[in-house]
């Protein structure tokens, strides 16, 4: 889920019935396919959707009626996508990795979707230049990245240029799997979703908050 302050609405991906639903802020709501199965979802500079669609290695954009812009294809190293934020410079930096996948990492992709620049992470690990199932991002004014570490059960903050810079949430901090962020970039909030899985089934939830 995500929203966009310019049309004032609210989107939300559906990966069951692969559409997006569209939430006006009178309560009208609207909907979309996307045709491939979709992720993260995030707004771009130019109040265009950015819909993640792992399984087909795609970014596809949408504008806010739900009018089809254009779809990237992502580099082959490129595996299972969850999340893509685009940056002021046409950049998209990309969260990729699922639970079976040689690569997990958080990656800087060209505006035309081609080429990999800077990279963090490779292999499935636990150190701190690893990750397990990198899900969701968040990137701040300054172009800092924070980053969603799910089975390491973590928040990582990186650099404009991806290099790991700390720890922001730990594991301790949470009871089950960070699955998403939001940033409050003018109250230096970070919003973590906090979900707990068990016996094959998401059974409590919360919402947790720290300063950065």
């Amino acid at each position: 889920m995500t929203s966009c302050e310019h049309y004032h609405c609210v989107y939300i991906s559906d990966h069951v019935i692969e559409c997006i639903h569209r939430l006006g802020e009178q309560g009208a709501a609207t909907r979309w396919p996307v045709i491939d199965e979709p992720a993260g979802l995030s707004v771009n500079a130019a109040h265009n959707l950015l819909v993640a669609c792992p399984h087909v290695r795609k970014i596809k954009e949408f504008i806010s009626d739900g009018e089809f812009l254009r779809e990237l294809t992502l580099p082959d190293d490129v595996i299972t996508p969850w999340h893509g934020i685009q940056l002021t410079s046409g950049q998209l930096v990309v969260c990729h990795g699922d639970h079976y996948d040689a690569v997990h990492s958080v990656c800087m992709i060209s505006a035309d979707g081609r080429h990999i620049g800077h990279a963090h992470g490779r292999q499935p690990g636990s150190d701190t230049c690893q990750y397990n199932v990198p899900f969701h991002l968040a990137v701040d004014n300054c172009e800092f990245v924070f980053v969603a570490d799910v089975n390491n059960r973590r928040v990582a903050l990186l650099s404009p240029t991806l290099h790991y810079i700390r720890q922001v949430v730990s594991s301790d901090k949470l009871k089950g799997d960070p699955l998403q962020l939001c940033l409050d970039v003018q109250r230096r909030r970070l919003y973590i979703a906090d979900s707990e899985w068990k016996d094959g089934l998401w059974t409590s939830g919360r919402v947790v908050v720290c300063s950065v």
